[in-house]
C-alpha cells in the first residue's frame, strides 16, 4: 500500500531572512532541506511512498525544484497557520493514514525507520525529543496511560518537545481533520490534535528520538547546529 507523506511549506519563513522558501535553504552538503526530507522518506519507504507538498510563499521555486511532487496549495498562506496547509493535504489524501512534516526539519534518516513500526500497525504518534524544553517550541504532557495529553507552546511541565514529524492513522484521520476545520485560522496543527484528544479519545503516541537529531529551522543558529550532523 502505498504510504501518504505530506510536507507543509506554504510560510515564509520570514524569520530565517531568506528570499526563497525555506524548504529550500541549502545545507553544507548541498542538499537543500527538502532534499534530504525527500531522500530521507525515499530511503524508508522506497519510490512508492507518495509526497504531497503544501505550498503557498513562492510556490513556483518549490515546483520548480521538485516537480516529480504532488501538491497542494494554500493561497491565503499569509493569513493562516498550519492548520489550514494540513488540513488542505488531509483532504487530498484519500482514506489513508498520513505521515506529515514540517517542512524546515533536518532529520536524522533512522527516525523514519522508527516511524515504519507505527505506520504498519497504523497508530497515530507525534515525534518527541526529551532531552530539552524549550519555552518557545511546542511542548507535551502524557496520560497516565502514556499517551499525549497536552500538546502546545503554551504547556506548563512539559515532559520534551515535539519535532515535527506526525502520522494520523486512517481512523483517526476524520476525526482530526474535522478538528483542524473547526480551529482558528492562525492555530498550529497542534491545536486540532488536542481538541481531536479531548473530544474525540484520539490516542497519540509520543515516538521519543532523544538519541537522534532533529532540528527545524527558525533561526540561522538552527541552520548552524542543522549542518553539523549532515
Amino acid at each position: 500500500m502505498t504510504l501518504q507523506t505530506v510536507i507543509l511549506a506554504a510560510g515564509m519563513g520570514s524569520r530565517l531572512g531568506r528570499a526563497l522558501p525555506k524548504p529550500l535553504t541549502e545545507l553544507s552538503d548541498g542538499r537543500t532541506i527538502m532534499r534530504q526530507q525527500h531522500d530521507n522518506i525515499r530511503a524508508a519507504f522506497g519510490s512508492d511512498a507518495r509526497i504531497t507538498t503544501v505550498v503557498g510563499y513562492r510556490a513556483e521555486t518549490i515546483i520548480e525544484a521538485f516537480p516529480s511532487a504532488n501538491y497542494v496549495h494554500n493561497e491565503r498562506y499569509d493569513e493562516t497557520n498550519t492548520s489550514k496547509s494540513l488540513l488542505r493535504a488531509l483532504g487530498a489524501t484519500g482514506r489513508s493514514g498520513v505521515l506529515w512534516m514540517n517542512g524546515d526539519v533536518v532529520f536524522d534518516p533512522m527516525i523514519l525507520g522508527r516511524a515504519a513500526a507505527y505506520i504498519e500497525r497504523d497508530q497515530s504518534f507525534v515525534t518527541v525529543n526529551t532531552s530539552k524544553v524549550s519555552d518557545e517550541e511546542v511542548k507535551y504532557t502524557v496520560t497516565s496511560e502514556g499517551f499525549i495529553h497536552k500538546l502546545s507552546k503554551t504547556v506548563q511541565g512539559g515532559l520534551g518537545e515535539a519535532v515535527g514529524i506526525n502520522y494520523i492513522s486512517s481512523a483517526d484521520k476524520r476525526a482530526f481533520m474535522r478538528q483542524l476545520q473547526r480551529v482558528d485560522d492562525q492555530d498550529y496543527f497542534e491545536r486540532g490534535l488536542e481538541l481531536a484528544i479531548a473530544e474525540d479519545g484520539l490516542l497519540l503516541e509520543p515516538m521519543d528520538v532523544s538519541d537522534l537529531y532533529a532540528v527545524e529551522i527558525d533561526f540561522a543558529e538552527d541552520l548552524e547546529r542543522a549542518n553539523l550532523f549532515v
